[in-house]
């Protein structure tokens, strides 16, 4: 499965620990990220990341590319909810192709674990039919 990353700055931190915590099942599947995310998380797991742009550069629109084509599978946006009104604007975008394509979308901790088990136990494999 196709796997997209994203966090905001205030969310790096903790999108490299969820990559640790969860190298093992990431390992398994095709990551994404936008350029910053995918560096920070490579440095720490050695996972193979496809890295685009960094965010503010147009990352956001080349990952949205491939959410609005169905390649994602999967999207985890850490977010910081107290982020900056144009940062809200991507968050919507990225929301909006995400229930376009019936791409399952965590925006906060709980919900990125919740779907990264489900992954692990193959329950997202109706994406595969879905395309």
């Amino acid at each position: 499965m196709n796997v997209g990353l994203m966090a905001h700055d205030s969310k790096k931190k903790l999108m490299q620990n969820f990559c640790i915590a969860y190298r093992g099942i990431l390992s398994k599947h095709n990551l994404y990220a936008t350029g910053t995310t995918g560096r920070l998380i490579e440095e720490v797991t050695n996972l193979n990341i496809k890295k685009f742009l960094s965010g503010r550069l147009g990352g956001e629109q080349q990952l949205g590319a491939q959410i609005e084509h169905n390649v994602i599978d999967l999207m985890i946006f850490l977010r910081d909810p107290l982020t900056s009104r144009t940062e809200e604007l991507e968050l919507n975008q990225i929301i909006k192709l995400c229930d376009s394509n019936s791409i399952p979308l965590a925006t906060n901790l709980a919900t990125a674990e919740v779907l990264i088990k489900s992954l692990e136990r193959g329950e997202l494999e109706w994406r595969d039919a879905y395309k």
